[in-house]
């Protein structure tokens, strides 16, 4: 390989198929820049190689990265969190998906919420198209990020959701509260960011793909505001201190997530989303 260390390294298909292998055989991030590195490639352009959507492979589809699953979880109801046990009440396979009962405790919900109240603003979505972000029709809900590690609850919590899914605290975006009064909703979308869009390359660079999602309910609105899997023909009804796991090894529709939050039709529903990268989140 050239040393070249500018960002217009040939990407042949000799490396794309020495990438992929590399990842299947479970190498990380870390060791992959260094592999390059030591083979003559610069290490901007070795970056800039490993920020860039996953390759599609013989079947046009992007290969499979590794996920987050609970240990046991589908041989065991109850699983281990660090701090507590949290049960798993449904578990499916296609997709990957699990309903989990007591990963917060109901004072915990409280907290969450009362911090996240003075610091609601109208949800933004991720631009695929610029790597930036918008106001989206299809999110109707009001909502507010913490940092990771911003408070003794939020590490608290973090730490429990890294034991739970045996992935690193460091991959984990940061947690964001929405809420959503009467009539409010998120029509059904994927999580993942498309390796089509011109904006994905940008948005991968700050920890790679999106590969798992968390929705933890905050409390119990009186009718509606179900997170719905239409592929699954799942409805999760909202319960305080329970959660939604659901992981995507692939940013593709073959992966089965497309899930929304139904219309609230009485009272109001809070959550708690966590997204999990593939590396660490900067």
């Amino acid at each position: 390989m050239s040393t070249n260390n500018s960002l217009e390294q040939d990407i042949t298909p000799a490396v794309v198929a020495w990438l992929a292998d590399q990842r299947a055989a479970g190498f990380g991030q870390d060791q992959l820049l260094k592999s390059l590195i030591e083979a003559g490639w610069g290490e901007a352009a070795a970056r800039h190689l490993l920020a860039m959507p996953a390759m599609v492979g013989p079947d046009h589809l992007p290969f499979p990265l590794p996920v987050p699953w609970p240990a046991h979880a589908g041989e065991r109801l109850a699983l281990d969190a660090g701090d507590r046990q949290v049960n798993a009440i449904t578990v499916l396979q296609d997709p990957p998906l699990l309903v989990l009962e007591g990963l917060l405790s109901s004072e915990e919900c409280q907290e969450l919420i009362e911090a996240a109240a003075p610091r609601m603003s109208r949800s933004l979505t991720v631009d695929v198209k610029t790597g930036g972000e918008e106001t989206n029709v299809a999110r109707t809900s009001e909502g507010m990020f913490f940092e990771r590690g911003e408070s003794e609850l939020i590490s608290r919590i973090e730490a429990r959701i890294g034991e739970l899914l045996g992935w690193p605290v460091e991959n984990g975006e940061g947690l964001q509260v929405l809420h959503y009064g009467p009539g409010a909703e998120y029509k059904p979308h994927y999580d993942y960011f498309d390796p089509a869009e011109p904006g994905t390359a940008s948005i991968l660079q700050r920890g790679g793909q999106r590969v798992a999602t968390l929705v933890m309910y905050l409390n119990e609105p009186e009718a509606g505001g179900a997170t719905v899997f239409p592929d699954a023909t799942l409805a999760v009804v909202p319960k305080c201190g329970n959660a939604v796991f659901f992981s995507y090894s692939q940013p593709h529709p073959v992966s089965r997530t497309l899930h929304g939050g139904a219309p609230v039709l009485t009272g109001d529903k809070w959550i708690a989303t966590k997204w999990l990268r593939e590396r660490e989140f900067i």
